[in-house]
């Protein structure tokens, strides 16, 4: 930065903080040549950091690709966040929630803080990149799948949870059960496809199964439905495990309105509840993935990192809670 902008490190520092004395040509020179080339400031970030601010972040990384901070009818990340709030306090520390750190243009504040929490992070996740390379103590809920070993990270047990509610829909009554994946490459999707692909390999079944992206809510319902039942479609299933609690309410609406009739002719299950899951008809079997429980543990594993302590990893999110409901429960 300093080499491109024909100036000293210092003079760069003292432009982009309002320190010392720099003359407004050069200052603005320097702004631009910072534009220019996506430099980041993050020395000024070092600084806050180094005086230990007793703040954490929180980075919820499924943001990015979803239409809404306040996706209708999920609760899950508002649980999240009121936890890691309210945890957070509790150890003395205050909590701000953070957009993608990485992007360009980001506010110097983005990385302030003394540590952060990452749920959900994607495959070569940039924001742990930054976070490693600013040396900044993180914890990541879910693994970065292409790097699994080298992060402090939660496991999610995506995998086994998967195999529980696939279980419980054979139980139920199904021969023939699909799944139905969001499209963001993160542990929870990828690790419950592969969990899903075992068991088929286990138990003699061809697979099916699609990705839909999160963002498509309950419409995803009328995509899932015309995969597996479309003109076309062969060995249609009689159950269908989703991930997103919205989309599992969209599937059991798109069934009914075709004519298919939900639980007798198909079961339906979520990895993830939502509201929409209790108050339809018919309701929807769903985890609980306790993310109250989660955030605690995520914070406390961070600040223990802040403080010099080890943490082991990988370690374990809470046990899901299944919730039986109407979508599986056949007379």
């Amino acid at each position: 930065m300093a080499r491109a902008a024909g100036v000293s490190p210092t003079t760069v520092s003292h432009a982009l903080n309002g320190k010392g004395v720099v003359r407004r040509e050069t200052e603005e020179r320097i702004r631009q040549v910072a534009a220019r080339i996506g430099y980041r400031p993050s020395a000024i970030a070092r600084g806050l950091r180094n005086s230990r601010l007793g703040l954490l972040g929180l980075i919820i990384r499924p943001f990015d690709t979803l239409d809404s901070f306040i996706p209708a009818g999920v609760d899950y990340f508002l649980r999240i966040a009121g936890s890691a709030s309210l945890t957070a306090m509790e150890h003395g520390y205050s909590l701000m929630m953070v957009d993608d750190p990485s992007k360009r243009g980001r506010p110097v504040s983005a990385l302030a803080a003394d540590g952060y929490v990452v749920t959900e992070p994607f495959e070569n996740d940039p924001v742990l990149s930054l976070l490693e390379r600013e040396r900044i103590p993180f914890v990541a809920v879910g693994a970065d799948i292409a790097r699994r070993d080298e992060f402090v990270t939660m496991d999610t047990l995506a995998d086994k949870q998967a195999v529980q509610m696939i279980e419980h829909l054979v139980s139920a009554g199904a021969t023939r059960v699909a799944l139905v994946v969001g499209t963001d490459r993160n542990a929870w999707n990828l690790d419950s496809r592969d969990a899903y692909l075992d068991w088929c390999a286990r138990v003699g079944q061809d697979p099916l199964w699609i990705a839909i992206p999160e963002a498509q809510g309950e419409r995803a319902g009328e995509i899932a439905l015309d995969r597996f039942f479309g003109e076309g479609a062969a060995d249609a299933p009689d159950a269908v495990y989703c991930l997103m609690g919205r989309q599992a309410s969209g599937i059991a609406r798109a069934a009914v309105a075709r004519g298919i009739s939900v639980p007798d002719e198909l079961l339906v299950a979520a990895g993830s509840g939502a509201l929409q899951n209790q108050t339809m008809h018919p309701t929807v079997t769903a985890f609980d993935l306790q993310p109250e429980v989660i955030a605690q543990r995520a914070v406390e594993a961070v600040i223990r990192l802040i403080e010099g302590e080890a943490v082991e990893t990988p370690f374990e999110a809470p046990e899901a809670l299944l919730h039986l409901r109407e979508s599986t429960q056949r007379v």
